[in-house]
């Protein structure tokens, strides 16, 4: 019996350090979000796939970090399954931290638009669904005349009107569960990724040389 109870007690204990030393990990990864906050300003895009778009807006030069969750919805703590079922309004979405000083928000937008396509209805191909919708979304007038700016633009020069895209003012980021973040960089033999993730980033790289980090 006395052994039993040694047993449970070593068990206990290995569980609480075990739950502690993933709060403090955790913790760590807040506090280094909170840095990039108090740095940064920060944009919100929804584009399809939050892995291909993370990686794209990481490429560009003047953005820190880029982390995906999900936005534009309804409902509280939206999760990867709940969103998946179209009920929750949410769409997934990366917020795109960024020194101004080294790119500015017109440019994000270019970014944002130059890297899918914008007249296609809930999805980026092969990816279909009201969360792989296109959104842009906005903190203030300017931000909101800037992005409108850039669709009619785009109406009259290039989709001839068919743009479909979102311009919804933000109210709330949810970040996604940690396996996302990252994804395409942590996962490189994934089949999606391959086939659909790089090839994506790829594309967007020939397209815009100069925005590229120098390490890209």
């Amino acid at each position: 019996m006395k052994i039993l109870k040694l047993v449970f007690v070593i068990l206990i204990t290995a569980y609480i350090s075990v739950s502690f030393a993933f709060s403090v990990k955790e913790h760590r990864n807040s506090l280094k979000v909170k840095e990039v906050v108090e740095k940064d300003k920060v944009a919100y895009f929804a584009s399809g796939c939050f892995w291909c778009v993370e990686a794209i807006f990481e490429s560009v030069e003047g953005v820190s970090e880029a982390i995906s969750g999900y936005a534009g919805g309804h409902t509280d703590n939206p999760t990867y399954k709940s969103i998946g079922t179209g009920r929750t309004g949410h769409a997934e979405t990366v917020a795109v931290y960024y020194d101004p000083q080294k790119v500015s928000f017109k440019t994000l937008v270019d970014v944002f638009f130059g890297s899918h396509n914008p007249t296609t209805k809930n999805g980026q191909h092969p990816d279909y669904g009201t969360q792989y919708r296109s959104i842009a979304f906005y903190d203030s007038d300017r931000e909101k005349r800037i992005i409108e700016d850039a669709i009619k633009k785009l109406n009259k020069e290039k989709y001839n009107g068919k743009i479909v895209t979102e311009v919804t003012k933000h109210k709330k980021f949810y970040e996604a569960e940690a396996y996302h973040q990252n994804y395409e960089r942590r996962n490189p033999n994934n089949s999606y990724v391959r086939n659909v993730s790089i090839p994506r980033l790829n594309r967007f790289k020939k397209k815009f040389p100069h925005l590229l980090k120098k390490d890209h």
